[in-house]
């Protein structure tokens, strides 16, 4: 199975670079796998697409303020992406430029926190908490936004819904969702759930691998709470009833679960030839090509049916990635 199987053409200026002002008013584009079907309609309308007693799970993992821009001693400037903390004032972290050396010193805006390289992939800071690193850093806009975060990207790129800290990227599915179109949605019948995965780099570490096979994801934590456990059981037990699951996290937890394990790391990798075990639907944002998403997004859908979709939604000038517009699968 090739990687270059996996690649498709985007014109640069369908790259979304800013949220809409209303997060439902994206277009939302409907692949029907039964008949093969492609419809174009808006994200409000997603509510014609869901039934009585469907599941609509949701990844509460909210986005730590994780990218901080500092100097080196020489006046040089360094970017650290903290992955996540390890223990004390250690975190796992990604650099850049990479050639900041082992034992060399970070100063920031604010002098009482410093940090220095103690590994390839590690920092340690001098700080009074945690919290006190956190806080001078900004929200970590994928690189294809080509922009500084502003304070509105504080709001947009969170869900409405999102708890628990943890995560470098937003699980981009469910920023189109207000909480007025939840109640909608749940006065539909339709239930909601919530599983947590950590978006780490494992959901956007390269696949160089040209036998994508090979390729190995980077763990993340995951966990499915007793509540979301119990509707997941009542769901399976009557045929009828669909799991749809709001993101590839969403579906990464739900099928680790699925494996039997309801919280730990997992470093699942869903490519086409994978038998999904819990999920009848899946709402998603476009991936980029060559990436562990999209090839997700291919094993649920099909790789000549998602391609299709993808083609049209070029076509029609959809905007892409996680600023950009939906797609449900079902």
């Amino acid at each position: 199975m090739k990687l270059s199987d996996f690649d498709y053409d985007l014109p640069k200026e369908l790259i979304a670079q800013y949220p809409l002002k209303e997060r439902d008013a994206c277009r939302l584009l409907v692949v029907n796998r039964a008949d093969g079907s492609i419809k174009h309609r808006r994200f409000g309308d997603i509510t014609a697409y869901l039934r009585q007693d469907d599941l609509l799970v949701m990844n509460d993992t909210r986005v730590r303020t994780c990218r901080l821009r500092g100097r080196r001693k020489t006046g040089g400037a360094i970017e650290v992406l903290l992955l996540r903390r390890k223990t004390g004032l250690c975190f796992e972290a990604m650099f850049k430029p990479g050639r900041l050396k082992q034992g060399e010193r970070i100063y920031f805006s604010d002098p009482s926190v410093t940090a220095t390289r103690t590994g390839p992939d590690e920092v340690a800071f001098e700080a009074a908490s945690p919290e006190a690193i956190y806080a001078i850093g900004e929200i970590p806009l994928p690189p294809y936004i080509k922009r500084r975060p502003e304070p509105m990207d504080a709001e947009y790129y969170q869900t409405v819904y999102a708890a628990c800290d943890g995560s470098i990227a937003s699980p981009t599915a469910g920023l189109h969702f207000t909480e007025a179109l939840l109640d909608r949605i749940r006065s539909l019948g339709v239930h909601t759930a919530y599983v947590t995965l950590h978006v780490g780099s494992g959901t956007f570490r390269s696949v160089t691998a040209e036998d994508i096979r090979s390729h190995v994801m980077a763990e993340e934590y995951f966990t499915v709470p007793p509540m979301t456990q119990s509707l997941l059981k009542q769901a399976r037990a009557d045929p009828s009833k669909r799991i749809i699951a709001v993101g590839t996290t969403t579906c990464r937890a739900l099928e680790s679960y699925a494996q039997g394990r309801s919280n730990g790391a997992t470093g699942l990798f869903m490519y086409p030839g994978y038998r999904f075990r819990l999920i009848d639907g899946l709402l998603t944002n476009f991936h980029l090509p060559r990436t562990t998403l999209f090839m997700l997004v291919c094993a649920f859908a099909g790789t000549a049916l998602t391609r299709e979709a993808y083609a049209q939604a070029v076509r029609e000038r959809y905007r892409f990635y996680s600023y950009g517009d939906a797609m449900l699968v079902v």
